[in-house]
């Protein structure tokens, strides 16, 4: 950098402050660029490292953050901040044990880093840890009473062990801590419902909607507490923001629930005689971090995934398996791209559909002659002959059988049904429908 009279050029540690600064403005063409000056003219400057691979993480490059904050911490190893952060990149790029060993390095060197002790928390419970969550969570508070972070997840994994009481108290310190603090609103009206105090919760979410009148998540939960104004299928920006949120963890928390949604498919494809000659064009209808990606490939010459969630869609790319992934919305992907596919798979996906007569109408028009439509629904239960979905409270829509045939029969598909379990949901098996659909030529 010049240096004219008046002016002097600004020092390495300068520059990577004005740098931090562009980021946290969220001008990050610009601090990539001024990390970039400073690596290049110091290349084992410690705090570039890190806030570069910081910046890197922010932009979806996790490997790149990885690499950059490892490179950082061979320089100065004795950082607890640099660790965490470390952690947290991990975290997001699906590498849970390492995020945890990077949790507890920080927490070696500085005991009383909270943030570690509450984001090595998040990890535990969805390795399948809760008492050590619990712990984690719990020394997290007692070094910073006012983290309403670790309030929040202590509610989280109360609640999903039944202690639904202490949730409630974890879920409403949060909110004193933190207002207008998204999860822990909707996590506390839903701790209400499951105690049967739905007017509690039709008040949080009362209030929640006159400050944020549109906010997605909040329209949704209130339509599945009180069963009013229930839309006819969720509205993207509630998919988007609710997989966006927790991307990171999405395949560890399922294998800890005994997902099998992906197997059972994968199943109804075998059951129906279709050879893994890798000569279909395949569509994976809401294929978030790309579960079913490796059980359909072998059938695949082309394998596309859609998904609302850039999180979910970031997972899928690291799998190196799709031909190609978009972040469209199913039902109008399926309208434009007609007989575009031998193969239609959806795992977990149209559940967040109620109505299914479009859906079924687009995917049909998308199969080309004696194509195949496999899916999983959640099976309503105790619904009676007049109901044929419902919106339950954990957010998803469950089905009459009755009403899925209807559906497929308008839809002109042949089809076959079987009921499994999908999953664990608070300990309880949920009841689904395998679905197998043929278009006739």
């Amino acid at each position: 950098m010049g240096q004219d009279e008046g002016t002097r050029e600004l020092s390495l540690d300068e520059a990577v402050a004005l740098a931090n600064l562009l980021q946290r403005e969220e001008r990050l063409d610009e601090a990539d660029a001024l990390y970039r000056a400073v690596l290049d003219a110091a290349p084992q400057h410690v705090d570039a490292l890190h806030f570069a691979g910081v910046l890197a993480h922010r932009r979806g490059h996790h490997d790149d953050a990885v690499a950059l904050i490892e490179q950082s911490l061979t320089l100065t190893p004795d950082r607890a901040d640099c660790y965490n952060n470390l952690g947290i990149v991990l975290q997001s790029a699906g590498r849970l044990e390492a995020a945890i060993s990077a949790y507890r390095r920080a927490i070696a060197l500085d005991p009383r880093h909270a943030n570690a002790h509450s984001n090595l928390g998040v990890l535990l419970r969805a390795s399948g840890r809760p008492r050590d969550a619990e712990a984690s969570y719990r020394t997290a508070i007692e070094l910073d009473a006012g983290h309403a972070d670790a309030y929040t997840n202590l509610g989280i994994l109360l609640n999903g062990l039944k202690r639904t009481d202490e949730a409630v108290a974890c879920f409403c310190k949060a909110i004193t801590l933190r207002p207008r603090h998204p999860d822990a609103r909707r996590l506390l009206a839903l701790a209400h419902c499951t105690l049967g105090e739905v007017d509690a919760a039709v008040v949080i979410f009362d209030e929640w909607l006159a400050e944020e009148p549109d906010n997605p998540i909040a329209l949704h939960m209130r339509a599945a507490c009180t069963g009013r104004n229930v839309p006819p299928r969720a509205s993207s920006g509630f998919v988007e923001r609710t997989f966006d949120g927790f991307a990171a963890t999405f395949e560890s928390k399922l294998q800890k629930l005994s997902y099998r949604a992906p197997a059972l498919v994968t199943a109804m494809l075998e059951d129906a005689g279709l050879q893994p000659a890798a000569c279909l064009d395949v569509l994976d209808a809401g294929c978030g971090t790309g579960l079913c990606g490796p059980l359909i490939a072998p059938y695949a010459k082309r394998l596309v995934g859609v998904d609302l969630s850039a999180g979910m869609l970031a997972h899928a790319r690291e799998k190196g398996i799709y031909t190609e992934l978009l972040q469209v919305e199913l039902s109008g992907f399926l309208r434009d791209n007609v007989e575009a596919f031998d193969l239609i798979v959806s795992a977990d996906t149209l559940v967040y559909f109620g109505a299914l007569d479009e859906v079924f109408g687009h995917a049909s028009a998308a199969l080309r002659p004696h194509g195949l439509l496999v899916c999983t629904l959640e099976r309503l239960v105790g619904g009676g002959d007049a109901v044929d979905h419902r919106l339950e409270m954990h957010g998803r829509y469950s089905h009459a059988e009755s009403y899925v045939e209807r559906a497929l029969t308008g839809a002109g598909l042949r089809a076959e049904m079987a009921h499994a379990e999908l999953r664990l949901e608070a300990g309880t098996p949920v009841a689904g429908l395998v679905i197998r659909a043929r278009k006739p030529a």
